[in-house]
């Protein structure tokens, strides 16, 4: 089930877009307040925004902003609802990152559609995988299967190179030792974490060795993410 965010300031419209998104098998969760709203996209990260453009104490555009520029909040389909009409406002949102934007008044099947057509783009781009991770100058090539820092291949365990990989392929998130063991090794050694820590520890060591920034960051008492 899709996770929808609204930010709309009017409690009638607000209530009547949650009512609607709810009825269409989204779940979904309003804020009046663009402070409200950032707050919650911190703690939870949604598969769709709409946003409205006018909130009293953020515009819908600088919300836009914000979340296009986050490395985390960046990828967040948007939808900007406003009552205005004015082409060149629209060309804003739509310029600043906007994926599709709905003029009130609006008909609720209309914004059901609106959604599931932005979802559907979204979802294609997200399945096409990867094929270059780079981050501090380590560059990660998944189909010739290197690992390089200056053109130099830094040589790596089966079981490092795809340490390192899965943690790029979920850059930013802190991924469990538990994880890393069962997409990695299998569940069949679920517990065993002390084996992550080993292969972390001597990966670190081989990227740190060429004089690259180690990318590997240890969630205290959780696991590991890349920064």
């Amino acid at each position: 089930m899709s996770l929808v965010y609204c930010l709309e300031d009017d409690d009638g419209i607000r209530e009547l877009i949650l009512c609607a998104l709810k009825s269409g098998g989204y779940e979904a969760i309003g804020f009046p307040t663009a402070s409200e709203f950032k707050l919650a996209v911190k703690t939870k990260l949604p598969d769709i925004a709409l946003l409205d453009i006018m909130i009293p104490d953020e515009d819908g555009i600088s919300v836009l902003k914000h979340l296009k520029k986050g490395q985390l909040t960046c990828d967040i389909p948007v939808i900007m609802l406003t009552a205005k009409s004015n082409e060149i406002d629209k060309v804003n949102g739509l310029e600043l990152g906007a994926d599709d934007y709905i003029t009130k008044p609006f008909g609720i099947m209309e914004l059901l559609s609106r959604i599931k057509a932005v979802l559907r783009r979204a979802n294609k781009q997200s399945n096409i995988e990867t094929s270059v991770y780079n981050v501090n100058g380590l560059s990660v090539d998944v189909e010739k299967r290197t690992v390089t820092f200056e053109d130099k291949e830094i040589a790596l365990t089966f079981k490092e190179y795809e340490i390192l990989v899965y943690l790029l392929k979920n850059r930013g998130i802190a991924v469990s030792r538990d994880k890393l063991m069962s997409e990695v090794w299998g569940f069949e050694y679920e517990g065993e974490s002390r084996t992550v820590d080993v292969h972390i520890k001597t990966l670190r060591q081989k990227i740190e060795a060429q004089g690259c920034e180690n990318p590997i960051i240890t969630v205290r008492g959780f696991g590991y993410k890349i920064k």
